[in-house]
């Protein structure tokens, strides 16, 4: 039987302080009080004054007069079993034995505090106090009280829980000097140990050996008592091996965690003063590892409502945003449904008005019979441009907007344009200018005929309708830029400018220029007519062509560009001008 280690448990007489005295170095008793005292006819004046009084002393009085002057030399509390005789009887106490600090003086007075916890023979307390005296490790000594104070203390200072598992292994490998010390996370439903931390010696690296069965009886027997297990060995050992020790960590009696300590050397064996640091340690691990997985859940659960609501706010200002722009469209609607109907009622107006002129008979001869017809077909012209605007948009707003595409000859192009905006620019006093790219034979593009021209119209009715002075300038420039439309690659592209020198856009007003149904200046609009819609309908067509638009000004009055591109069926041959000379390639 080994007594120290295995006959010594938590006792009979239940948990608590039960017995209290004061002493000086020499073993001299100042004071005195036991729970028990009665019941084994001790009486306070019996002990109170004595060294080693007959009725409560020491079994061995030597060694236990070295604890007492290694508390007052240290300064620092020591708790250990020791054996008394009580009436003629053996009885082991834990004790704990704290300096009585006084300040200005050196400490000169013990306070001890224990519990009884059970009776022994006196060969058992003979061999307790052997094994006492032989063990390094029976008692604490100061340099291990403070290792054992640094673990708890670093312990208490993190919440982290990688930081938690990495300080236990290395303060109890350090602390202890193990060989090895893994620490597994223990999850019960279903049973599984994780290995999640680990502490080894580096020259017992061969060791790591981190696969552990929750099912092993050693370690179920550690999950259930919550008490150390020593064991020959939990890792795939020989008999040789020296004896391992299992202790879980718990919170409120639910294990949350193992830890397993390897000796580094084969004569190790484990103290009652190691078991008893490590239950200390391991209570402290498993509330440090409940409290880091609470303040982790916190923290999980503080970034989920985090991102919700960054979430709710981002949704918040997206709602906002799109309620502005639906409200912003709504009026742009309402103020594009008042200036159309105002377009739709004027040209309606002059056919209704000079129809009923005729019908009346009120022209006062046929020349003047004839220009009331004239004048009634160009309004019913402009109202059928108004309502092709208005069906085009409708068309692409609703994404229905499909073309047949087909070569296009540019100087036909052009001719067509020239031939209905010329007269326009004569009847304002414009100079009217087309530049065409200096090639061989014919530019022809690559799209919808029809489209191009109602394009070309736009800008150019555009410009023409904002110039007062100066001119309209129509040019166009082959780029040789593959592009694919529709599927088809074609060898390059040809870019068409208008440019005019009218009233221009402000710089800050020019990025509203190409949005439906918005018209930059409502008054302007009044005073030119018009639906706005021009340039919104003259883009969809062009990127439907797989072109671009892009529209450029200085500011207002300074006069405006707009370009847009168009693809290339076949490369024309450019013409170039021959140098007069070799010299004229320096130049």
């Amino acid at each position: 039987m080994n007594p120290a280690s295995t006959q010594y448990e938590r006792g009979s007489s239940g948990s608590g302080t039960e017995l209290v005295f004061m002493q000086n170095a020499d073993g001299q008793f100042l004071s005195f009080y036991w729970q028990l005292a009665a019941q084994y006819g001790v009486q306070p004046e019996q002990v109170v004054g004595q060294t080693e009084p007959r009725v409560f002393q020491p079994l061995i009085f030597a060694p236990y007069q070295e604890r007492l002057c290694q508390v007052l030399r240290d300064l620092i509390p020591l708790q250990f079993p020791y054996p008394f005789i009580v009436a003629d009887q053996d009885l082991i106490f834990d004790l704990t034995l704290s300096p009585v600090l006084i300040p200005g003086g050196p400490a000169s007075t013990v306070l001890v505090t224990g519990q009884f916890h059970s009776t022994l023979s006196r060969s058992e307390a003979l061999e307790f106090i052997r094994q006492l005296k032989e063990g390094d490790r029976a008692l604490p000594t100061a340099s291990s009280l403070k290792q054992r104070h640094s673990i708890l203390t670093n312990l208490r200072r993190t919440l982290v829980l990688e930081e938690v598992q990495q300080l236990t292994v290395e303060g109890i490998g350090h602390g202890l000097g193990v060989g090895q010390c893994v620490l597994y996370a223990y999850q019960a439903d279903p049973p599984v140990l994780t290995a999640v931390a680990e502490y080894v010696q580096p020259h017992l690296s061969d060791w790591v050996d981190l696969e552990l069965v929750a099912t092993d009886a050693n370690v179920q027997t550690a999950l259930t008592t919550l008490q150390p297990v020593i064991v020959q060995s939990v890792r795939n050992g020989t008999d040789a091996s020296p004896a391992s020790l299992i202790i879980a960590t718990h919170d409120h009696d639910r294990p949350n965690g193992l830890l397993v300590l390897y000796p580094s050397d084969r004569s190790r064996t484990w103290s009652q003063f190691d078991l008893a640091t490590l239950q200390e340690i391991a209570d402290q691990v498993g509330t440090s590892i409940d409290h880091a997985l609470r303040f982790q859940a916190s923290q999980n659960l503080a970034n989920e409502l985090r991102s919700v609501n960054e979430a709710l706010m981002q949704q918040h200002s997206d709602l906002e945003e799109a309620r502005q722009q639906a409200e912003a469209a709504s009026r742009l609607k309402s103020e594009f449904l008042a200036n159309t109907s105002h377009e739709l009622r004027t040209p309606l107006n002059g056919v209704i008005g000079f129809l009923k002129l005729i019908m009346d008979d009120m022209a006062d001869d046929p020349a003047e019979k004839e220009q009331f017809i004239q004048e009634a077909y160009r309004s019913a012209i402009h109202l059928l441009h108004v309502i092709n605007d208005i069906l085009d948009i409708a068309k692409i707003e609703a994404g229905k907007m499909q073309l047949d595409l087909n070569p296009v000859k540019l100087d036909e192009l052009l001719t067509e344009v020239e031939k209905i905006t010329h007269p326009l620019a004569q009847e304002k006093h414009l100079s009217f200018e087309i530049r065409t790219p200096d090639t061989r034979d014919e530019v022809i593009l690559y799209g919808n005929y029809q489209r191009l021209l109602q394009v070309m119209l736009n800008l150019v009715g555009n410009a023409i309708k904002f110039t007062h002075e100066g001119g309209v300038t129509i040019s166009a420039e082959v780029i040789h830029e593959k592009i694919v439309v529709q599927d088809e690659e074609m060898p390059g592209i040809v870019k068409i400018s208008v440019a005019d020198t009218g009233i221009g856009v402000s710089l800050e007003k020019q990025d509203q220029l190409f949005q439906t149904f918005n018209q930059i200046d409502g008054s302007r609009t009044r005073q030119y007519g018009g639906t706005g819609l021009g340039l919104a309908i003259s883009q969809k067509l062009v990127e439907t062509m797989g072109g671009v638009v892009n529209f450029f000004s200085m500011g207002e009055g300074l006069g405006s560009t707009v370009t847009f591109t168009a693809p290339l069926y076949i490369n024309p041959v450019m013409v170039t001008v021959p140098l007069a000379n070799s010299a004229d390639l320096l130049l």
